[in-house]
């Protein structure tokens, strides 16, 4: 697929890693395991090359056993190009592919981006995050959220535990999943509020609990719900690994039991049971503007390391 002297393509498969790789980004270390495991194909992986120069990459994430892509997840231009072949090689790169690779009048799946949490501030990074996103911008796509990526480490403080909850396993799925229905109410998370615009409280639990929390390998008796000495639940977290590091999938107090400081003893019982389990570092991640979580994970001992920049195409 050429036009002028631009060369857009996938890779051929693991034996073009190195030249995929030639841009820099935290996730060039995953690669090789994700194509070994199957969350990543050749044909989910292009480039845009000028002869043997590498001047600009994409690739989609998916989960492993088929299926179309889920997340795309890596876009980098080489910064060496001027700042109008910098977003025309984007742009062409990115329509060349995703015509390419996704589903014929099928949306486009989202866009995700770790970014320096420090970003606005520093020059250099917010240049890059902002030619990343008029690439995107020019094939449809809008900034949809930020997150703050949270890690907890063993040398951590400890977050103390509530001794005035109850912790215990959920009784089956349809228990969490009726949980998660009603901490719905109220939430602070951009992509429940975008379900809710789209299906009702149920529906958006059942899809987020078959989309991901099901599909996690880790024991399903980490989760734990958390209730009053009586028995009435006031919330629940779902400790978990995700096959790249133990998180806190989600957490969540119900909404006639917030304000009472029932996050703290939740995010202290999900951050014991992972610890327990002697992991390198727990990770989670909240939007920007939830600063009530945010806090919370700071009270815990949880530090942002970085950003993510979410963006979707509507």
């Amino acid at each position: 697929m050429e036009r002028n002297d631009l060369t857009v393509r996938p890779i051929t498969g693991r034996e073009e890693l190195d030249l995929f790789c030639r841009l820099p980004y935290v996730l060039n270390a995953e690669l090789a395991d994700d194509l070994a495991l199957g969350r990543r194909r050749p044909e989910w992986m292009w480039v845009a090359l000028r002869g043997d120069r590498l001047l600009a990459r994409a690739a989609w994430w998916g989960r492993p056993g088929g299926g179309p892509p889920v997340a795309l997840d890596i876009l980098d231009i080489d910064d060496g190009t001027t700042p109008h072949d910098h977003t025309d090689i984007g742009v062409r790169l990115l329509r060349t592919a995703m015509a390419a690779t996704l589903p014929g009048g099928s949306l486009p799946p989202e866009y995700s981006r770790f970014v320096p949490s420090d970003w606005r501030e520093n020059t250099v990074s917010r240049r890059a995050v902002e030619a990343r996103m008029a690439v995107l911008e020019r094939t449809g796509a809008r900034f949809f959220v930020e997150r703050l990526r949270l890690e907890w480490r063993p040398h951590s403080p400890t977050p103390m535990l509530d001794t005035g909850l109850v912790f215990r396993p959920p009784v089956d799925a349809e228990e969490l999943v009726s949980l998660m229905a009603v901490a719905l109410d109220g939430t602070l998370d951009a992509h429940s509020r975008d379900d809710l615009t789209r299906m009702s409280a149920r529906e958006a639990a059942v899809k987020h609990y078959e989309d991901e929390l099901a599909r996690y390998t880790s024991p399903r008796d980490w989760w734990r719900i958390a209730t009053l000495p009586h028995g009435a639940p006031v919330g629940f977290v779902l400790p978990a690994h995700n096959g790249y590091n133990a998180i806190i999938a989600y957490i969540a107090v119900l909404p006639a039991h917030r304000g009472n400081g029932y996050v703290d003893g939740l995010l202290a019982e999900g951050t014991r049971i992972l610890a327990e389990q002697n992991v390198r570092r727990i990770r989670a991640s909240t939007d920007l503007a939830n600063v009530p979580m945010a806090q919370a994970f700071r009270r815990a001992g949880y530090v942002n390391f970085e950003r993510q920049i979410n963006m979707t195409w509507s």
